[in-house]
């Protein structure tokens, strides 16, 4: 079976989650954004082997700890889609410009797009690509247990900030509308801040995307 953990990290309380397939106890780690140790500690704590690096974007509370993650360790590096390039490059302005910590810049191994998958140990989710929020966003769907990592595309009771470079609100109310919706209204989300819910209840309740 596929399990996961959910750490808040950094000032920004970013949703980094750690997954794992319960057979193999080989695992990912999704937006490392910072507080490195805390999570390798846990990783330690769960006896878990930490293998992959999956990131849904590139904003520096998701991605900042990513490069020096992967240095140290010499982990693959997957995702996002290759539209936020320009959120990697600028890396290191943006933690200066946030008061993080000094963050590497990296090349992923692999780039992801729409109707990608990844492969943990026994299990394969499905990778979507939700642009909107910013136009590399990827987002993780695991059908096997209802439950879909979708960084900053949706909240509970909210959606993702369009208003950073390369935002686009209409792109991303699109992106929730024909990509997540059709996971399923059971289907639980793992939100890059604040608590999970289920499509369901943001299809009928969320103000942004009601309806939609």
């Amino acid at each position: 079976m596929l399990k996961y953990l959910t750490i808040p990290v950094t000032a920004f309380a970013q949703n980094c989650s750690i997954v794992w397939c319960d057979q193999s106890l080989q695992a990912a780690v999704i937006d490392p954004g910072g507080d490195l140790e805390r999570l390798l500690a846990e990783v330690k704590r769960l006896g878990l082997k930490l293998t992959q690096i999956w990131l849904t974007h590139a904003h520096i509370d998701h991605a900042g700890g990513t490069g020096e993650l992967a240095r140290r360790l010499g982990l693959p590096i997957i995702g996002p889609h290759p539209g936020d390039q320009f959120w990697i490059n600028g890396l290191p302005q943006q933690s200066q410009m946030f008061g993080f910590p000094p963050a590497e810049m990296f090349t992923p191994t692999r780039w992801l797009h729409d109707g990608d998958t990844v492969t943990l140990g026994e299990h394969t989710l499905n990778v979507r690509h939700c642009p909107g929020h910013t136009p590399g966003h990827v987002v993780f769907h695991s059908p096997d247990i209802q439950r879909v990592f979708v960084g900053d595309v949706l909240f509970a009771g909210s959606i993702g900030r369009t208003d950073f470079p390369q935002g686009n609100h209409a792109q991303l109310i699109s992106s929730i509308r024909e990509r997540l919706w059709p996971m399923g209204d059971d289907t639980v989300f793992i939100p890059g801040h604040g608590p999970e819910s289920t499509l369901g209840e943001e299809r009928q309740f969320n103000p942004y995307v009601r309806g939609a």
